[in-house]
């Protein structure tokens, strides 16, 4: 009996007309990754997303009109269930934060290999959270925010949602109920100030809260 392979609808943003070539020759090599459409401003975005349907959007982050962050907002804003990767040269943590403030799942660097790329891809289709380690290490300043009071358990299950593991994942591996996680994600969510899960990652690897 064979399985029929899931296909992750893809689309990519990028006012470059190279890197928009580049992202589908890469994506030809993953058989269960398809891209649906691209376009060359972020003004173009939603009615792409519109027309394509696709299930993760690729976006530069420097773009002439709308840059990554007014895209990333447009998009989410007019077609909520898609993802948003964003995929750039630039790390500055302030672009990192204000991604995910605008509702990206994940901040990828373009000399990722396409290993890691088709990884992020799969992890934004599931709603996992994908920063790059170059990033990650740009937010991070070394030092721990002692000013923020989280439980032996919340920082557990901070450290699993940061490696991008959902709550049934991280419920498995702490041998919690689906229901005790989806708390502590609600108070680290509380507690953070952050708008989402994506948020929170980024928030606790800027503020050195994990090892």
């Amino acid at each position: 009996m064979t399985t029929e392979l899931t296909t992750i609808r893809v689309a990519s943003v990028d006012d470059h007309e190279i890197m928009r070539g580049g992202i589908r020759f890469v994506l030809m090599a993953f058989d269960d990754l398809e891209l649906v459409g691209d376009a060359r401003r972020g003004e173009d975005a939603v009615q792409m997303c519109q027309q394509f349907k696709p299930d993760v959007v690729l976006v530069d982050m420097k773009m002439k009109g709308f840059d990554g962050i007014e895209t990333t907002a447009a998009i989410k804003q007019a077609c909520p269930s898609v993802q948003v990767l964003i995929l750039t040269s630039f790390h500055d943590p302030d672009l990192v934060r204000r991604a995910i403030q605008a509702g990206a799942v994940g901040y990828v660097l373009k000399d990722a290999s396409k290993e890691e790329l088709a990884g992020a891809i799969r992890a934004a289709k599931a709603g996992h959270t994908t920063i790059s380690a170059e990033a990650a290490n740009d937010l991070l300043d070394g030092s721990s925010d002692t000013s923020i009071e989280l439980t032996d358990r919340e920082l557990e299950v901070l450290a699993l949602l940061v490696k991008g593991m959902s709550n049934k994942e991280i419920a498995r591996q702490l041998h919690r109920s689906p229901f005790t996680v989806r708390h502590h994600v609600s108070q680290l969510i509380k507690k953070l100030e952050a708008s989402n899960r994506a948020e929170v990652a980024a928030i606790a690897v800027e503020r050195g809260l994990i090892p």
